[in-house]
């Protein structure tokens, strides 16, 4: 393992893989758990029950370290450690919603190693306030930070030399004294009567001990190269430290009764061959972890500051010359020291171990899901130089999911809740994506691509499945931005809409605004795309963008076009003649230059005559769909529609009421629409109608366009004229 390298002055701290990684795992793991909840986990739970614990605790540690090696070996991780990991594939917002608990986590675990170091400082001095040895310790612990992080990391090696000769005194416990006394003389009781704790809340107590992974992934920032650094530092810490527990716990069962392990807490230090050299190693490994805590936690505050993810980033994120991170570390001296103090009131170190155990498992399940999801996208740029089965991330979410709520299922819920408020709040912020993006749109390009292939092995019913996905030809962006909002209200959150600028060679500048015109209706919740075609023919440039767009799996399926004065009539009926042969619904706009869509509000549909046999069926022509855009322009509008018609005599007209009438309660339409019927000729009735904001009529299969031209003219207010594709049906 290479050790740490000199900066030179001024520069930002950085650390190999031994100082930034092994050496703050490995004393964080081998801390205040192991000295002092290690003798009472086995003798609450029996020699097998504890084994099962720890092997069941590193199976999550395991996973979750052999999950973060991965893919630290396929992304260049930043600073903040499992934050930076879980931003870089899911986005800021689920990376914000993790850091946030993660840096509680990593800051509450600093009051559970002052109050462990507390306690091991009452066994010299038992006469000493456990509470005022805390807070002393908190203040040491401050000053050294704020001094210095690369003293605080070098007097860590010093320590976990101080570590090892006490797990040395430990281990020469096993030889009888010079009396015969001691020893290994207990049989171990296998399975315990968990007296003190049930199996979970034993298991919560003890799980911080294997939750030190995190103070060297928090330093990637730090490290001089994170990809090395991470998985052999990590994975290299678990290992070790694996085998030491298991180790002591059958140690610990065979050196002392189960009471005795219940009843006390330093029974270590009673049981190894020099008390004073555990006395040391409980000190120093507490003391230290407190250190490594207080050192990584502001990384992760920095971090999200960094990225404008909390209230005072600028200051926050703000580093002095060597590359500190002042204004974090206060914050997190801070939290920390109201953590303790709400900790010596509520119950001690007990009371902490179960919270940080809860925030570490939501952490160990989100950075599990990232790999799996990243391994199940099988993307291109997904190559790590460190690979693991798929199984490993899935086991490892699952038994974090599964325990966090094993241990404590109404806190693991606020946890959850509280992950999810963070993330909708930072979602409605609309955040940008990292410097090298996210795998979001990778996740849902792969379920689209799924759907797609289900699609096609499902036989398609194009009458329940339709909604309006509308192609908008246009040959300037002024003319989308005259009929942007009929298009709109057609498509609401249902449908989609693609603009079809097709320009003359040279002549891109016509159609430069149409992108912008677009952001504009993707922001009213109206999913939306352009396309732009250089052509010298605006309708065979047209025709070709529209056959290409009609062999995707998402094809628009209206064709929309603007009936504007001036516009060649023949050209306008050949490209309906085009869509109907690809079989499209057609609309033809006919704006009213003076009253444009007025109030957006009232909506005049035109059926006509049904006779002689005036029955419904699931096929109705252009009245299908004249009614279902009638509708979905109506619940954008927040307005009604009127279904009109006119007929030639009062006989005619009570079966024409009754046939529209059914028609509504059929189509569960009556919310939003009413229908009248007038005994009075066409021409008539439209004259008289009542004042509509747009009307909607039906278009013949070849339409006289100049006949219908006039008609648009007579109508006080806007027209749209709709010819069905025979997809549509409003009984369906």
């Amino acid at each position: 393992m290479n050790g740490d390298a000199p900066a030179e002055a001024g520069a930002q701290i950085k650390f190999g893989t031994l100082v930034g990684v092994f050496v703050p795992t490995v004393l964080t793991i081998l801390g205040a758990i192991m000295y002092l909840r290690l003798g009472w986990t086995v003798g609450n739970a029996g020699l097998l029950g504890a084994l099962l614990i720890v092997i069941l605790a590193h199976v999550i540690t395991v996973t979750t370290g052999l999950a973060v090696s991965s893919i630290s070996t396929n992304i260049r991780v930043g600073a903040g450690g499992a934050f930076a990991i879980i931003a870089q594939s899911l986005g800021l917002e689920a990376g914000g919603s993790i850091g946030v608990p993660l840096y509680l986590a990593q800051t509450v675990s600093t009051a559970l190693y002052l109050l462990a170091f507390a306690e091991g400082w009452q066994r010299i001095y038992p006469e000493h306030s456990l509470a005022l040895v805390s807070l002393v310790g908190f203040v040491i612990l401050a000053i050294v930070t704020l001094i210095s992080t690369r003293a605080a990391a070098r007097a860590q090696i010093l320590i976990l030399g101080v570590v090892a000769f006490s797990l040395v005194s430990i281990g020469l416990g096993c030889l009888p004294d010079a009396a015969g006394a001691g020893g290994l003389s207990h049989t171990p009781q296998l399975w315990g009567r968990f007296e003190s704790a049930s199996f979970w809340e034993t298991f919560a107590v003890f799980f911080p001990a294997v939750t030190g992974i995190m103070a060297g992934i928090s330093l990637s920032g730090n490290l001089e190269d994170p990809r090395r650094s991470i998985p052999i530092g990590t994975l290299s810490a678990i290992a070790v430290t694996l085998v030491i527990y298991l180790l002591l716990a059958y140690w610990l069962s065979r050196v002392a009764t189960p009471e005795e392990l219940q009843g006390n807490m330093t029974v270590m230090v009673d049981r190894a061959r020099w008390d004073w050299a555990v006395l040391a190693g409980l000190l120093g490994a507490t003391f230290s972890s407190a250190l490594g805590s207080v050192v990584a936690a502001p990384r992760v505050v920095q971090a999200l500051a960094t990225n404008e993810l909390l209230p005072f980033s600028d200051y926050l994120a703000k580093e002095d010359r060597q590359g500190e991170p002042r204004g974090a570390m206060l914050i997190t001296a801070l939290v920390a020291f109201g953590t303790l103090v709400i900790a010596l009131i509520g119950g001690g170190l007990n009371f902490v171990a179960p919270l940080i155990t809860m925030f570490f498992l939501l952490t160990y399940a989100m950075l599990n899901l990232v790999v799996l999801v990243e391994q199940t996208l099988e993307m291109v740029s997904f190559r790590p130089t460190f690979r693991i089965p798929r199984l490993v991330p899935l086991v490892g979410l699952l038994s974090c999911v599964g325990v966090m709520f094993f241990v404590n299922p109404a806190f693991s819920l606020v946890s959850v809740v509280l992950s999810l408020l963070i993330y909708g709040f930072l979602l409605r912020r609309k955040l940008p994506t990292t410097g090298t993006g996210d795998v979001r749109s990778g996740l849902f390009l792969s379920m689209a691509r799924w759907a797609a292939e289900q699609v096609d092995r499902i036989p398609a019913a194009p009458e329940r499945t339709w909604s309006p996905s509308v192609v908008v030809p246009v040959a300037t962006s002024g003319e989308l931005s005259g009929c942007y909002r009929l298009p709109r209200a057609m498509t609401g959150r249902r449908g989609a809409v693609r603009a079809l600028g097709v320009y003359p060679p040279g002549e891109r500048k016509d159609v430069t605004r149409i992108p912008p015109i677009l952001r504009d209706l993707r922001s009213d919740g109206v999913f939306a795309r352009h396309t732009l075609l250089e052509h010298e023919d605006f309708f065979a440039g047209t025709q070709i963008a529209v056959r290409l767009l009609r062999s995707v799996l998402f094809r628009p399926n209206l064709f929309f076009l603007r009936l504007l004065p001036g516009r060649d009539l023949g050209a306008v009926s050949e490209q309906l003649a085009f869509a109907r042969s690809q079989r499209m619904g057609i609309v033809l706009y006919a704006s009213d230059p003076v009253y444009e869509l007025a109030s957006e509000r009232r909506i005049n549909v035109w059926v006509r005559e049904q006779g002689p046999d005036w029955e419904l069926s699931l096929r109705l022509g252009n009245l299908d769909l004249a009614i279902l855009l009638a509708y979905e322009i109506a619940s954008a509008w927040g307005g009604r529609f009127l279904l009109c018609m006119a007929v030639h005599d009062e006989a005619t007209r009570i079966r024409a009421e009754a046939y529209l009438s059914e028609l509504l309660v059929r189509s569960r339409l009556g919310r939003w629409g009413d229908h009248q019927v007038v005994s009075k000729p066409f021409t008539q009735a439209l004259d008289e109608a009542p004042q509509a904001d747009l009307s909607i009529l039906g278009l013949p299969a070849e339409p006289d366009l100049e006949a219908t031209y006039a008609l648009t003219e007579r109508i006080a207010g806007s027209c749209i004229l709709v010819r069905s594709s025979g997809d549509e049906s409003v009984l369906a």
